[in-house]
């Protein structure tokens, strides 16, 4: 197993069933669930300093989100340039979360998983198997949905464990 895989898997493995689109639906409820229920002044918070105040872990999820519809729909699409990574400490460092409030931070969220949902759901199955580049790796339009479901799973555990173990 590559490097690369090695670190998909780690998101692959959060994904609690095997209908990943389904959980693409409930990962969005968890989400909204958690963040509905903070105050305003409880999404300042960061559990370490260095740390991401759970603003910025929001807007982190939609703009990682974003990057990956990006790479779905090329790959979809049949587009065969190589795309290229992205550093999300310095995409956190230049969102200026904190600067919004937490209702527009959510929303947000929303509006971008329902375009994710809508990509997904209505692409043909055969587009799924599409393969791309980016970042320097191979990776299939279906693996890449899968990583948008992982990857909310993964900072929801942390949320859990990190953030509202030392909120409450």
């Amino acid at each position: 197993m590559t490097d690369f895989q090695k670190y998909i898997q780690r998101y692959l493995d959060n994904i609690p069933s095997t209908n990943w689109l389904e959980e693409l639906a409930k990962s969005k409820e968890k989400t909204i669930e958690i963040y509905s229920n903070l105050l305003e002044e409880q999404a300042h918070f960061a559990y370490d300093t260095g740390k991401w105040t759970l603003k910025e872990l929001l807007l982190h999820l939609s703009d990682t989100e974003r990057v990956f519809q990006y790479r779905i729909l090329a790959f979809a699409r049949g587009d065969k340039n190589e795309l290229p990574g992205f550093d999300e400490e310095n995409y956190a460092k230049n969102s200026f979360a904190n600067e919004r409030t937490l209702q527009t931070l959510l929303e947000e969220y929303q509006w971008v998983r329902k375009s994710s949902q809508i990509l997904l759901e209505t692409m043909d199955k055969s587009a799924l198997n599409n393969m791309g580049m980016a970042n320097g790796n191979r990776i299939s339009v279906e693996t890449i949905g899968k990583l948008i479901v992982g990857h909310n799973y993964h900072h929801l555990n942390i949320i859990k464990e990190r953030y509202l173990s030392k909120l409450l």
